[in-house]
């Protein structure tokens, strides 16, 4: 069960979103790290266009799904998909915001930037070598807090989830061990710990077990006061998450090095770069089936890269520099209605 203030927050939202939807012309579904911007940008744009949006907050897992088999507007997931998967599928993909994921935990006493972790201290908790909060290899990093002696209880994922696949692309970068053993995927074969559902559920889990540590979205760190580690990155300094960060680590991105802007973001160079950012993706179909309904997505994000940026950034989000914007609007000409013309002129 969530806790109240969780529950209200996210289900407020979803009231917000559900309202709409007796007259809306958009339904998504998907990754539940932009769920925070996608419900803000939601109610901006209703009271705007008068147009609703009923987006399902299931995970990135489920969002693929449900865009592969039509029974929804479009999908959205944090693990993009590859070149060929596109291909195969009819799916145009593109990226919306960024953000980060951020280790929080529920240890007593400790705040926000008080606990520092390498990446590869990270791992080995993960990964159940690293059992206590008093090992050796934490106190090293820690020799001003005081940590109990305590059991740790790693939360992760238990749903098919593009943060986790964020997280593990992380952890996979700088553990080799990490990566032999677990690798980087929406679900993994975790080998300690509690699973939640969603950004949601690991939030709750974490506020609920005392010595947690989680991975989540910065928003919902940041909505709900979770305590949040911080990373040493490859510079080998230890930065705040945040807007800076996450510019920071994206500064130097080749967005037309994958299919769809399906890049990396993980572990980039530079002092002040958060070492786990990453963008958020939406899938549409490239022949949608009904391109009014296609048109109004496209439209919806549309306003969302020039009027939702503000709001992006409130909530500890990236806008996309307006280049990336820029080849984002000429990937929606491939959209194309059933005449071949694309289904939104630009």
């Amino acid at each position: 069960m969530r806790p109240f203030s969780t529950a209200l927050a996210i289900g407020l939202a979803t009231v917000q979103i559900a309202t709409s939807a007796l007259a809306a012309d958009i339904t998504g579904a998907g990754a539940t790290f932009p769920f925070p911007v996608y419900s803000k940008w939601a109610e901006a744009y209703r009271k705007e266009a008068n147009v609703g949006l009923n987006y399902q907050s299931i995970g990135s897992g489920g969002g693929i799904k449900q865009i592969q088999a039509r029974t929804v507007d479009f999908g959205a997931t944090d693990a993009p998909l590859k070149g060929e998967t596109l291909e195969k599928d009819g799916l145009v993909q593109f990226p919306t915001v960024m953000g980060g994921v951020v280790p929080v935990v529920n240890v007593p006493g400790v705040k926000t930037g008080e606990v520092k972790l390498t990446g590869e201290v990270l791992a080995e908790i993960y990964a159940g070598k690293i059992k206590k909060w008093s090992d050796p290899k934490i106190a090293k990093l820690n020799e001003s807090v005081k940590l109990p002696d305590a059991v740790i209880t790693p939360v992760y994922r238990s749903d098919a989830s593009g943060t986790t696949n964020i997280f593990t692309t992380y952890l996979s970068d700088v553990s080799a061990d990490w990566k032999k053993e677990f690798g980087a995927s929406t679900t993994v074969s975790w080998p300690a710990g509690q699973g939640g559902k969603g950004n949601e559920g690991v939030t709750a889990v974490v506020k609920q077990v005392p010595n947690a540590i989680g991975y989540v979205e910065y928003a919902y760190a940041k909505q709900n006061n979770l305590p949040v580690v911080l990373l040493q990155n490859k510079a080998g300094k230890f930065p705040l998450p945040g807007d800076e960060a996450f510019q920071a680590a994206a500064a130097n991105a080749d967005w037309k090095a994958a299919p769809g802007f399906g890049i990396s973001l993980t572990n980039q160079p530079g002092d002040k770069a958060w070492p786990i950012t990453a963008a958020t993706f939406i899938l549409i179909p490239k022949s949608p089936s009904d391109a009014a309904r296609a048109t109004e997505v496209l439209k919806f994000f549309n306003w969302a890269y020039k009027s939702g940026g503000k709001l992006a950034s409130d909530l500890d989000y990236v806008p996309l520099p307006e280049t990336v914007v820029g080849l984002v609007r000429e990937e929606w000409k491939k959209v194309a209605g059933k005449d071949g013309k694309p289904v939104l002129g630009l």
